[in-house]
């Protein structure tokens, strides 16, 4: 059983177990949290697509922790111009397992 649910702007398969790396959410480490907009439900007897969400489907998981992705550096440089800017940027997350897939 698998679904595809929708969290910070982009999309995600998960199982029950799955550990995943999503936007920051603003929940405590420990919080349990729930995810309402479920896309896709994939059980035993077929697959429930939403139009555009399955209704009454939810995902439960735990926040495990919060960090820091690995760091880009942005340069932006316009030649023979004498522009040169560098940046650094670290994109926040939160890893979540998945515990349960309610359809």
């Amino acid at each position: 059983m698998y679904a595809i649910i929708k969290t910070g702007g982009k999309q995600y398969k998960v199982q029950e177990g799955d550990t995943i790396y999503i936007e920051k959410l603003s929940a405590n480490e420990g919080d349990t949290v729930q995810f309402d907009e479920v896309l896709m439900v994939s059980k035993e007897d077929g697959i429930i697509v939403g139009t555009p969400t399955v209704a009454n489907a939810t995902v439960t998981g735990k926040v495990e922790k919060h960090g820091k992705g690995k760091k880009i550096i942005v340069f932006k440089y316009k030649a023979k111009k004498n522009y040169r800017r560098k940046q650094g940027h670290r994109q926040p997350f939160t890893k979540v397992v998945i515990e349960k897939i309610n359809a």
